[in-house]
């Protein structure tokens, strides 16, 4: 397991025993910036990052709002016109939940690759 699995395994058992935040360990730029995405998509509160002198821990306020989120393994290529694809693979139903991806842009959820009319490798999804 890498540490992105991890990181999206711990924030679903998380969810789901109704605990109100959780700790993410060990912490990684990756994992910070889609922790960012899921704030910025209203699934996750306040995160803050801790030093705790090795590679750090991350701990998010939880909201209540994931149903389920896992890391895509492996990363599969996607064009700029395959996205949607892409999401009725992943995703239960067209709008809801999100698909993450990295692209040459940075990382960033398939609608805004979209609109950027990029592609990219998949990362992990969230609904």
């Amino acid at each position: 397991m890498d540490r992105l699995e991890e990181a999206m395994i711990n924030l679903k058992n998380s969810e789901d025993a109704s605990k109100k935040e959780c700790t993410i360990k060990p912490a990684s730029k990756l994992i910070g910036n889609i922790l960012k995405i899921l704030q910025k998509k209203d699934y996750i509160g306040e995160y803050e990052f801790i030093d705790n002198g090795k590679a750090g821990i991350y701990r998010v306020e939880l909201k209540g709002n994931i149903n389920d989120c896992k890391a895509i393994k492996p990363r599969y290529p996607v064009k700029k016109n395959e996205y949607a694809d892409w999401k009725k693979r992943y995703l239960p139903a067209e709008g809801f939940g999100n698909l993450i991806v990295t692209t040459p842009k940075g990382l960033m959820t398939a609608e805004e690759a979209e609109e950027r009319e990029t592609g990219g490798r998949t990362i992990a999804y969230v609904y």
